[in-house]
């Protein structure tokens, strides 16, 4: 089937592109865009024109463009287009998505600094490497960073849970301290800890509405308003995010909670209860109704969720699980789970150190976690294959050993009662054969095997390269288990029965990554795997003290998934859990 005129005119535009970026000269590049424009707006399909010898008639082909739209028409090829890909990568001319990026700009990142796709582009300036650039000031960095979430944004329709949240907390912050302004949350996905956010929704308990909006509309985040009234305004902020404000009277604040925090099929079925009882629920009260459905009272307000759920003849339902997944009929029985909370954890059991890919020592590392009031954290650099991350030898792993031993003694003369171990992120390798040999393995504490490459493998083979991993008599965590990066990678095409299966059968916990652009294993996986009797782990793989914050976000995933704290390895103690490793 010959090529279409979208197709066609895609390739020139795409050659103008790599052009810009190699510096050609003008004229050159601006006659490929023109051309690329023709042929989109043509009546006919070019490839009729060709046959019949009249391409030289449409507007703006020379013998050049002639020659080339000959070439892809007989091969489906263009040998000039091939060799211009070679020569300009494709993630080199992706970056000129970017908001603010022009071919001038993308060349010299690209040539100066190696970075060779959008993925390397945020990591480049998410450390600062941008700035150092001419004409490139932090500003730069920080606009080029709105950029690239922007784009996955227009991708994907929706942003990362760890890009929304630092957003919603500076806004809401600044929107509590407004005076009057007696509760101020934010409600929708985000408040359930989807991980993913459309756009988020603020609900404000005022009996000042208006100095709130003022307030709202003026916010620094804010960059354009798409709508404001008496009691609502929405607003874009700086990476194209919707944010809404609504203002409601402070009795109504545990029904408008309720509502607005979803999702639809939970306050579908939490409307149906009501019915059954004769009310009426809506975001602002529960109205008694009669037998020909008017109100047959007055409306009853709730200033807080627990008390409307009760009034419905339930327990209160976490945010976290109002998906209509059973909830509703536990929470009338009362036997919703105790979910797991941040105050249950113990100990983080994935970070980085300088030993490899880190950007603080181990000291620091350890340091971070007391202050979050954990007992210990397991350090656990990348092994030797995974060159890109400085990874460890046998020989260093034994180096590192040293000085885990000396914090371990330094913080037991400062008297804290905080415990160091050693453990490796080992590389589980495309044949399924780890990268540290056993004699290494067996001598840390705890061991986690994580498959970062060669993720695209069949199935049968991929599954078998992680049950091979597991079977290992020393690994003790499956770490991030499907690979995926959100909005950026696709997961692995694991088959997830076999692979939870084996997890049981030779009690290897499997891992929830807090990191936010991963969250992996996710909601689902992590209860499936619950039900067939696994251990989970949730930790950071923070690669900085700051980073073992995140933690928050690997909390919510588990927390959707129904996860209790007892199937959570780092919510033992300590002894309990160095015995069920050594077991």
């Amino acid at each position: 089937m010959p090529l279409s005129n979208q197709q066609l005119a895609t390739i020139f535009s795409d050659i103008a592109d790599r052009l810009e970026i190699q510096g050609e000269v003008v004229f050159k590049t601006r006659a490929y865009r023109t051309i690329a424009e023709n042929l989109q707006s043509l009546p006919r399909p070019v490839a009729d024109i060709w046959k019949e010898g009249k391409l030289d008639e449409v507007p703006g082909i020379g013998k050049a463009i002639h020659d080339k739209i000959d070439e892809l028409l007989r091969t489906g090829k263009l040998e000039f287009y091939e060799r211009l890909r070679a020569d300009v990568p494709d993630g080199v001319v992706a970056m000129l998505q970017v908001s603010g990026l022009g071919p001038k700009r993308v060349k010299e990142i690209w040539s100066t600094l190696g970075v060779m796709s959008l993925a390397e582009l945020e990591a480049a300036a998410r450390a600062g490497r941008l700035r150092g650039l001419p004409k490139m000031g932090e500003k730069t960095e920080l606009k080029i960073l709105a950029g690239i979430e922007s784009l996955k944004r227009r991708a994907t329709g929706r942003m990362r849970i760890g890009d929304v949240l630092p957003i919603a907390l500076q806004m809401r912050a600044a929107l509590q301290a407004v005076p009057g302004v007696q509760n101020v949350a934010y409600a929708g996905s985000l408040r359930r800890g989807r991980e993913t956010i459309g756009d988020v929704d603020f609900v404000a308990a005022t009996r000042e509405p208006a100095a709130l909006m003022e307030a709202f509309r003026s916010l620094p985040q804010v960059e354009s308003v798409l709508g404001s009234g008496e009691t609502k305004t929405s607003v874009q902020v700086q990476n194209g995010l919707q944010v809404d404000l609504r203002a409601i009277d402070p009795a109504a604040w545990g029904t408008a909670m309720q509502y607005f925090t979803g999702s639809q099929a939970h306050n579908i079925r939490a409307r149906e209860i009501a019915q059954k009882q004769h009310l009426s629920l809506n975001e602002y009260a529960l109205t008694p109704i009669g037998e020909d459905g008017s109100p047959a009272d007055q409306p009853l307000t709730f200033d807080s969720e627990e008390a409307l759920y009760a009034r419905l003849g339930m327990a209160y339902i976490p945010p976290e699980l109002r998906e209509d997944r059973g909830e509703i009929e536990a929470a009338m029985k009362g036997t919703l789970p105790r979910l797991i909370a941040r105050e249950d954890l113990r100990g983080d059991l994935q970070m980085h150190s300088t030993w490899s890919d880190g950007a603080a020592d181990v000291l620091s590392m350890a340091r971070g976690a007391m202050a979050l009031g954990y007992e210990y954290i397991l350090i656990t650099d990348h092994s030797q294959s995974l060159g890109i991350a400085n990874g460890l030898t046998p020989e260093r792993v034994r180096a590192q050993r040293q000085e885990i031993d000396a914090v371990n003694q330094r913080l037991r003369d400062e008297g804290a009662a905080f415990r160091v171990l050693q453990g490796v992120e080992v590389e589980v390798k495309s044949d399924g054969v780890l990268d540290l040999p056993d004699d290494v393995l067996a001598e840390l504490d705890l061991v986690q095997a994580s498959v970062h490459t060669s993720l695209s493998q069949p199935r049968e083979r991929i599954t078998e390269r992680a049950l091979s991993a597991m079977r290992n008599p020393h690994v003790d965590i499956l770490g991030h288990p499907s690979g995926r990066l959100i909005n950026e990678r696709e997961a692995g095409d694991y088959d997830w029965e076999k692979l939870f299966a084996a997890a049981a059968e030779h009690d290897v916990a499997l891992e929830i990554n807090a990191d936010p652009a991963r969250l992996d294993l996710n909601e689902t996986h992590a209860r499936r795997a619950v039900e067939l009797g696994c251990h989970l782990s949730i930790s950071t793989d923070a690669h900085t003290p700051d980073g073992l914050n995140q933690i928050i976000y690997g909390l919510g995933i588990a927390r959707r998934a129904w996860v209790t704290p007892d199937v959570v390895i780092n919510t033992w103690p300590l002894k309990k859990l160095l015995a069920w490793a050594q077991q």
